[in-house]
């Protein structure tokens, strides 16, 4: 089968562009990059077909990587139904952002490097998803960061740019701290990495009720999954990384890094369902990040940042399906939001684009004449994300809330109000940008086909997504359960979104007056949304600026300067001494050299006189 070949081929891609592509035409750098994703589609289509049903989990032992006794830790890959989700996924949306990147970033500089870039990440994506241990997951985890940072900074020239890249990357090593600690104690609780080992142990081990060894290893992955899929408190990153190209955020945020800490609670599934408080942390703080989320993005003004915010509460959704055992539903809006997300950020590229680069919404505004096809399309995202009938965010959204209603009727409510509240301010994104009369100073254009033709795709993907009924799918690995199909509760989460979308109608088209009314009523309150509940300037009073002052006071005058280099640079100094004695003896002088002959035929003569005279 060669399920090596799927990853391989996008690493191929990175290495022509990297090597080869800043000397080549931009038609060279375009064929390979979207044609080796696009080889990539074609080999996870033909895998799925061959494999179908897919009934057990196809392994592949590729070469050992580490081995050490009884320790074998190969380059493996396996495919089952999960993974078979994920991989159309990454490949499939990933395409699309590969093929709308061409129209985007034509007028850039660095554009081989760009898309040697998105191929790399596409690599360690598919390696992650394809891993059939959990170190070369983490293998693959590691990468997708080490892409984001290369992304999000891409304009390495601008200082916004590259902050927001190593924030990424520094806040990423927190969670990934937690990750590597949980492999170690998988290996000391089960003396082995291979998910289809551990797995088969399971059945033979209690459940672990605290937080036993089972439980600390589930929160430690967890807290790994915060990290990388931006949930509290870690979350600080992902609005930042919109600092990169708009297709960037939408590989970020659609097919490929957030997404990774959802597939990896899901993947550990089995680990999970034995450590029920666990559990229960993932669907609180799933659920809290997604009302925490959703509220800040009420009042934001940067159309990227705002969709970035949904991403962080829609994860947050995700969790709280994990947290609760719907491990399918949770997958489910994986790939739904794929798509309606993917269609969000790519839409507004085209409407940057439009504009000239502007990201302001305020400074936009009747833009549905300018840019008919961004305007519908991105129309389509926006029903998708409020969960309206039949649109893909209606099936996955639903699937969570009635399995929070059946784990704990509270949950349902909370979700439901912030549905409501999704809807109201992605539509206030939309409405504000798209009608009334243009209050910039570009002149709006629609963007190339090279990125409608996505838009379109996506946006179809946006409507009938939710048909695919990735649940069942997904039934042999997660059973769905017993949550019931209560239509009235179905009903009641499908008005809340209309009830966001009716409200931010009236907001911003009937009564444009009202927010403005409100904010100053609101005052210190509306400025706290605003400021993002000042969590940036809290981590940085608490955590940032203490270890910057410690590091000048101690850690850089003492540790490093004093005892790390005074250690090396006093080894240096001693052994350059030694030289210089050493050298002292090499004179070049024959009569020198004799005489140290003699000397030392002396002293080897009165050792062997005395060595006799002692025996």
């Amino acid at each position: 089968m060669q399920l090596w070949l799927i990853p391989l081929i996008p690493l191929i891609g990175f290495a022509i562009n990297g090597i080869f592509g800043h000397r080549a035409p931009k038609r060279f750098v375009n064929f390979v990059a979207i044609g080796s994703v696009a080889i990539s589609f074609a080999l996870v289509i033909k895998v799925i077909a061959t494999l179908w049903p897919l009934d057990l989990a196809y392994v592949e032992r590729g070469y050992p990587w580490i081995l050490s006794g009884d320790l074998r830790i190969g380059f493996d890959m396996a495919v089952d139904r999960l993974t078979a989700v994920m991989l159309l996924v990454v490949t499939g949306v990933g395409l699309l952002i590969h093929t709308y990147a061409i129209g985007y970033m034509a007028h850039e500089q660095g554009y081989a490097r760009f898309f040697s870039y998105l191929n790399l990440f596409m690599f360690f994506m598919l390696v992650l998803v394809l891993a059939a241990n959990f170190p070369l997951l983490f293998v693959g985890w590691e990468g997708v960061g080490l892409c984001s940072y290369l992304l999000i900074g891409f304009y390495y020239d601008r200082q916004y740019a590259t902050t927001a890249g190593n924030k990424a990357f520094i806040v990423n090593r927190i969670g990934d701290m937690a990750f590597i600690l949980a492999i170690f104690l998988i290996f000391v609780q089960f003396r082995t990495f291979d998910f289809a080992a551990i797995f088969a142990k399971l059945p033979a081990i209690p459940a672990d009720p605290g937080f036993g060894a089972l439980g600390l290893i589930t929160l430690l992955l967890f807290i790994g999954a915060t990290g990388k899929s931006a949930q509290l408190p870690l979350f600080v990153w992902l609005p930042d990384a919109m600092a990169g190209p708009t297709p960037v955020s939408a590989l970020i945020h659609a097919a490929t890094m957030v997404t990774a800490g959802i597939y990896m609670v899901a993947r550990s599934a089995p680990l999970y369902q034995l450590t029920p408080a666990v559990l229960d942390i993932v669907a609180m703080v799933g659920l809290a990040t997604a009302v925490f989320a959703a509220i800040i993005g009420l009042a934001q003004n940067d159309i990227k940042k705002i969709f970035a915010y949904s991403t962080v509460s829609q994860l947050g959704y995700m969790f709280l399906a994990l947290g609760v055992g719907a491990y399918s539903a949770g997958i489910f809006h994986v790939m739904t939001h794929a798509f309606f997300k993917a269609l969000l950020f790519l839409g507004a590229g085209s409407v940057i684009h439009a504009v000239s680069g502007e990201q302001d919404i305020w400074k936009m505004g009747g833009l549905r004449k300018k840019t008919p096809i961004t305007f519908a399309t991105l129309m389509v995202a926006g029903v998708a994300i409020a969960g309206v009938y039949p649109f893909s965010g209606f099936f996955s959204k639903d699937e969570i809330l009635l399995a929070a209603h059946h784990h704990a009727p509270w949950m349902y409510w909370v979700g439901v109000g912030t549905a409501a509240v999704t809807a109201f301010y992605v539509f206030r994104a939309l409405f504000v940008t798209f009608f009334g009369s243009y209050r910039g100073e570009a002149h709006p254009h629609e963007s190339p086909r090279s990125m409608t033709l996505p838009l379109v795709a996506l946006a179809l993907l946006s409507l009938g997504g939710g048909f695919l009924n990735v649940p069942h799918f997904l039934e042999p690995m997660f059973p769905l359960g017993d949550h019931g199909h209560d239509f009235t509760l179905v009903a009641i989460a499908l008005g809340a979104g209309l009830l966001g979308i009716l409200t931010a109608y009236i907001f911003y088209i009937v009564k444009p007056e009202l927010p403005q009314q409100i904010a100053s009523g609101a005052g210190g309150l509306y400025r706290l949304v605003l400021n993002k509940f000042y969590v940036d300037e809290i981590y940085d009073t608490l955590f940032v600026r203490p270890l910057i002052n410690s590091s000048r006071a101690f850690f850089w005058p003492v540790m490093d300067t004093r005892i790390i280099d005074g250690t090396v640079n006093g080894i240096a100094a001693q052994i350059r001494n030694v030289g210089r004695v050493l050298r002292s003896w090499q004179s070049g002088s024959i009569r020198t050299y004799a005489s140290w002959v003699v000397v030392g035929s002396v002293v080897i003569l009165v050792i062997v006189t005395m060595a006799g005279g002692v025996r």
